[in-house]
């Protein structure tokens, strides 16, 4: 029976053919992304430990807890604490470092590097260990900066030159003394890095006299831990933490795993995907297969060979095929990992250096997936192949399903679909959060119910094409009755492309809808003409909003500033802004009192309002994080959303409270609106700083529309692999279907239908089912779509459903285009075949 087995795979090579490439493509796909995410994972964590060679303890400051009606501070890093630590036995040296923010502006005036890796920090003395000059020296005052010799060769500065920086804000200009080396992971990964003097470096980022961390170095013969122990006898006890080098380097690397998992696991789905359609043309193939072998298994099993036996032939042949396969894509996968990694160097999104990972998990893994994968989808027709009886098989009695097995299929689709349909009806009742696991699992089951009523739906579908399928005459009519002929096959085939389909459809109508939903909320809530902001969204200086105040034409404008404060023993943020101004650039419904902020008089979102059981008239006490305390009374409440939300009161009110004010946005309203020139006026008062963004709202509109486009945009890349997978699951089908019916195909070339008779036939057939595929995809996919809508809607009031008509008929298209492209090949065989050798196939 194994030589049997073996033999069969060499006869139908060519049919097994397209199975080999399914399962080679979702193959590929895994191990491409583990070989990708591996290379990458293990690349910046070499680099980042290469970071930590300088540092054998790092001490940090502690925060004490929020208490009561107190807000928890943070204790300092001194000068006194760098001292001391620097004295403890064991001890080689101690560094102060000082870290934050910091845009570096190229030549052409445009941000280097990725904006949030963009840092800035403090060159300690005159010689800094962790920095190796390579030209020049070291930076001192405020006019002088070294910047890492990427940033450096990327943006074409040298030393002596001036360089354009931004740090919170306002744009400064100091001559570059010296170009650094480092093993920095943010500047291997295409960020920079720019450093000041300590003295300097504390000023401009708001910590004068004081260090974000305190790195000391271990004398010869002195271990990490026995240098902690020393560490923490010296220094003051629940105010310093200390943590090994060896810990940092391990705690990185746990972070970076972490932040590559959910990468690897976005693209482990979509792989999935791609190999869940792909058992559909496997289980086609196989069905095919057996079918067309059916007096050959008989006579095999007249013979002496038992069901097990037969069974055992089918799994061996898929074994070989699976294997094939998953050799082939765990080859293919390698060379899609490094596609991967230099598409990333191209995309301009610098990667350490480093090897090519290729773990023995991923060879396991891919083995495993290619074979496990291809023997389950065949079990099914070798189990259904076993149990003809030989005498049954040799008159092809087994042809046809019995009507109980199609009424149990259609029992079973039935129960699916309707419990999936009322899981998911009662998941949008539920608050967003709460209904996310029940709508996934009536996702499930509805698309379950679905293909296994798919059968069923073919008839009356394919049926309603019947009067355009009359205008090709004979071949029309033809076509449409194959398509009948076998539903399961059919609809087989036609999952395969409607899963995909259903895929992209149900996110393109999300997206379309928030935003729409999105546009909406801005253009309801802000009558702001621009809304500045730093790009990275890293809090903006104050010195912005008095900038932006001198501006011609600007009659009104507002920060938004965040501060911490407590109220009935717990934290609560407080907004502050211009009470006199807030009103001109907000548009918020409010729902009782009036939108008046002034002294001690706040507005407050609804949510809060009701959290808290406060309304119109409302006082209630507030403790800033001086400690110190205030009656506050609720003039207004308001209706929040995404953009806008919690308790507003005046800066005037607030800022007497606050040690460091900094601002999340500046808003404005000029007197002659949005315009080019106007926004023009406003990037010079700020110095033309890459770092800031001043956009109106179209601006806005254009940033949140392009997140999406690039968002639906890699979607539709990942789900192309299932939609490619579908297409040669039709190639597949038809081609074999086309073998079946060789003699068929003769007898109708015999009395008269040409070869272009036959390739209409073949190409109507399969453009039927594919746009059959495509109808359920599309109907799916707007379904889920309306539903994950109104889930989200229950988070986002402006939340609308948009209908993205165009990009539906596209899919469509698309379908028919996966219809008309697939039948090529078996079309052309059909018409190529002799007559009479065709008329005499069995």
């Amino acid at each position: 029976m194994f030589r049997t087995a073996l033999r069969n795979v060499l006869a139908h090579k060519a049919r097994l053919l397209m199975t080999v490439l399914a399962v080679m493509l979702g193959v590929a796909f895994v191990s491409g992304t583990l070989v990708f995410t591996n290379t990458i994972s293990e690349a910046y964590q070499k680099s980042s430990a290469k970071g930590f060679d300088q540092v054998d303890v790092a001490v940090t400051a502690q925060w004490d807890e929020d208490k009561g009606n107190t807000i928890g501070k943070r204790h300092e890093l001194t000068q006194t604490l760098l001292d001391r630590s620097a004295k403890v036995p064991g001890a080689s040296n101690a560094i102060g470092v000082v870290s934050g923010f910091t845009a570096i502006a190229d030549k052409d005036g445009k941000l280097v590097g990725g904006g949030f890796q963009s840092q800035g920090g403090n060159y300690y003395g005159s010689k800094d260990p962790r920095y190796p000059l390579a030209e020049g020296s070291a930076p001192k005052g405020a006019n002088q900066v070294a910047i890492d010799s990427e940033t450096a060769e990327r943006a074409g500065y040298k030393v002596g030159d001036t360089v354009r920086i931004s740090v919170d804000g306002p744009v400064l200009k100091p001559v570059v003394t010296g170009i650094f080396t480092t093993d920095d992971g943010n500047v291997a990964a295409g960020g920079s890095l720019a450093l000041f003097d300590t003295a300097t470096a504390q000023k401009l980022f708001g910590k004068p006299g004081r260090y974000d961390e305190i790195d000391v170095k271990a004398a010869s013969g002195t271990s990490q831990t026995a240098l902690r122990a020393a560490l923490e006898k010296a220094l003051p006890k629940n105010a310093v933490e200390t943590t090994t080098g060896q810990e940092l380097a391990d705690s990185q690397a746990r972070l970076i795993s972490s932040s590559m998992a959910g990468l690897k696991q976005g693209l482990l789905v979509f792989a999935g995907i791609a190999l869940f359609v792909g058992t559909f043309i496997i289980a086609n193939t196989f069905t095919m297969l057996v079918a067309q072998r059916t007096k050959e298994l008989a006579l095999l099993r007249a013979v002496g060979a038992s069901r097990r036996q037969i069974t055992r032939s089918v799994l061996v042949e898929a074994f070989v095929v699976g294997l094939v396969a998953a050799v082939t894509g765990l080859v293919a996968g390698i060379g899609i990992g490094a596609g991967l990694r230099s598409l990333m160097g191209a995309l301009g999104a610098t990667v350490p250096d480093g090897p090519l990972v290729i773990t023995p998990g991923t060879v396991g893994v891919a083995l495993a997936v290619g074979v496990l994968i291809t023997m389950l989808a065949a079990w099914l027709p070798g189990r259904r192949a076993a149990k003809i009886p030989p005498v049954a098989a040799m008159s092809s009695v087994h042809a046809k399903a019995t009507t109980k097995s199609l009424v149990l299929r259609n029992t079973l689709g039935a129960l699916f679909s309707g419990a999936g349909v009322a899981v998911i009806l009662a998941a949008t009742t539920m608050d967003g959060s709460d209904g996310q696991a029940p709508m996934g699992l009536g996702a499930v089951l509805l698309i379950i119910g679905v293909f296994i009523l798919t059968p069923l739906l073919s008839r009356p579908l394919i049926a309603a094409a019947a009067p355009v399928l009359r205008v090709f005459g004979v071949s029309g009519k033809l076509a449409r009755q194959n398509s009948v002929r076998n539903p399961r096959r059919t609809a087989a085939t036609a999952s395969a492309l409607m899963i995909g389909l259903t895929l992209i459809t149900g996110m393109t109508v999300m997206a379309g809808s928030l935003q729409k939903s999105i546009d909406k909320m801005a253009s309801a809530a802000v009558k702001a003409d621009y809304v500045v902001s730093m790009a990275n969204g890293n809090e903006l200086s104050p010195d912005v909003e008095k900038k932006l105040a001198k501006v011609d034409d600007v009659t009104a404008v507002s920060p938004l500033r965040n501060a911490p404060s407590r109220i009935d023993g717990e934290t609560e943020y407080l907004t502050g802004v211009n009470g006199s101004a807030i009103g001109k650039l907000t548009d918020l419904k409010v729902d009782s009192g009036t939108f008046a902020v002034g002294g001690t008089r706040v507005v407050v979102d609804r949510d809060t309002a009701k959290s808290r059981g406060w309304k119109a008239g409302s006082a209630f006490t507030v403790h800033y994080e001086d400690g110190r305390a205030q009656q506050l009374e609720v003039a207004g409440v308001y209706e929040g959303n995404e953009l806008i939300s919690g308790i507003m009161l005046d800066t005037a009110t607030l800022d007497p409270h606050l040690s460091d004010r900094s601002d999340m946005q500046v808003m404005l309203k000029t007197s002659g609106g949005a315009s080019d020139a106007t926004k023009d006026r406003l990037e010079k008062a700020l110095g033309t700083n890459p770092a800031i963004k001043v956009q109106d709202k179209k601006d806005l509109s254009e940033s949140i529309a392009q997140m999406f486009t690039l968002m639906l945009n890699m979607l539709y890349g990942l789900l192309a692999m299932a939609v490619i997978v579908a297409v040669l699951g039709v190639i597949n089908t038809l081609a074999m279907s086309v073998f079946e019916r060789s003699q068929e195909i003769g007898m109708l070339r015999a009395i008269g239908l040409d070869r272009k008779g036959i390739k209409r036939m073949v190409r109507l057939e399969s453009l039927v089912i594919s746009l059959f595929g495509g109808v359920l995809g599309i109907g799916l996919g707007v379904f889920f779509g309306w539903a994950a809508g109104e889930l989200l809607g229950t988070k986002m009031a402006t939340y609308e459903l948009v209908l993205p008509w165009a990009r539906m008929a596209v899919f469509l298209l698309l379908a028919a285009t996966v219809g008309i492209l697939a039948a090529l090949w078996p079309a052309r065989r059909a018409a190529r075949m002799n007559m009479l050798s065709a008329i005499k196939a069995e």
